[in-house]
Order: C-alpha cells, then structure tokens, then sequence
C-alpha cells in the first residue's frame, strides 16, 4: 500500500474511477482508502502481463507524489519509466533548502522546462521529492543534474553541458571519440563575502 497526504485525497478521488478503469484493462484491482489514506494495487486472474504490477505500484506512488493522473497513466506504457528523487536529505538548513528546490525550478520554471526537453522527461518538483518520467537515459540524466543542484551545484551548468552533448550526438563522425575537450570546464569560485569593518 502506499499512503498519500491529505490534500491529494479530493482529488484521488475525483479520478479513481479513471485508474481502475485503466487498471482493468491490464488485469489488475485498485484500491483507495480513504480512512487510512492509501492506495493499493494487486492482481486479478485475468492479469496477463507479469510485470504491470510494477507499473501499477509506479502508478499509485506517482498519483501520491502531485502527479496528474493523465500524465501519471503514462507510466503503463512499456517505454515509460519512473524515477522519485527523495531531494530533502541533501541539505539541512531549511531557507538553504527551500533556495536549492527554487533554483532548480528557475525563474517562472524555465530551468525545468529547458531540463525537460533535454532529457525528453516529465519532471514534477513537490514538496520533498522530484517525480521524474521518461526513458531510462533521459531518468538518469535528470538525477544527476537535480542530485547536482541539491549539491550546490546550479543547474544551467549540467544543461550546458547537455546540450552540448545534444549536438555532438547529432555529428557521426565525432560518435567514437572523446568528448571532452568539447565540453565545457566550470572552476569551483569561493567568493567570500565581505565583513562588515568595525567602527
């Protein structure tokens, strides 16, 4: 079972019957608690596929996680894959944190649209966590780069390089060789902060 916090329930709700409905075709029963707050997932005989429950424990964890329920749906396609990042761990200072989660999102969310088109991912930030969609590559690329940015590490620098790497794939004759003399070199700057001098 997995639990889910208490603002989601109106709407979980609202679009269960679109999961079970959904669930039904692969052969799978859904169910939601509402006293308890959870969401579980098991098969039926008619279940053909092995391992749409995995894709269906997916399903409940995102719908749990703020993610739509269309995009969510998603998740049972066989090319589709899931990532829920667990960002709250990297930093202790809550401001710092709360600073951290915010530049990753970018000034009305541009960072984590251009971060979406270049992993070709579905990225939703909420609350501790980031819920990552997509193929595996692009899943990959995306926790590194949010993993980075928790790191005090600013994103536009990982999608520089993306998008570098973008381009280079696109050229044949460079696809065997090194790429790192393309790539850029960012020089870790401690810029001190100055004292205030005493009177």
């Amino acid at each position: 079972a997995t639990l889910f916090p208490k603002y989601r329930e109106a709407y979980l709700k609202e679009v269960w019957p679109l999961v079970t409905k959904d669930l039904n075709k692969a052969g799978l029963a859904c169910e939601l608690n509402l006293i308890e707050g959870s969401m579980t997932v098991k098969t039926t005989r008619k279940a053909w596929d092995p391992y749409a429950i995995m894709k269906a424990r997916d399903l409940i964890k995102l719908l749990s996680r703020s993610v739509p329920v269309q995009q969510a749906l998603k998740i049972m396609a066989d090319d589709v894959h899931c990532d829920i990042i667990k960002i709250s761990g990297y930093v202790r200072n809550k401001d710092r944190f709360v600073k951290r989660r915010q530049r990753l999102l970018g000034p009305n969310g541009s960072t984590l649209k251009a971060l979406e088109l270049l992993t070709k991912c579905y990225i939703l930030v909420q609350g501790n966590t980031v819920s990552c969609m997509g193929g595996f590559t692009g899943l990959k690329q995306a926790r590194s780069v949010i993993v980075d940015c928790m790191n005090n590490v600013h994103p536009i620098y990982n999608i520089k390089t993306l998008m570098i790497k973008r381009e280079l794939a696109k050229d044949e004759e460079l696809k065997g060789e090194n790429w790192d003399r393309f790539l850029p070199k960012f020089k870790k700057r401690n810029v001190k902060a100055k004292k205030p001098k005493n009177k």
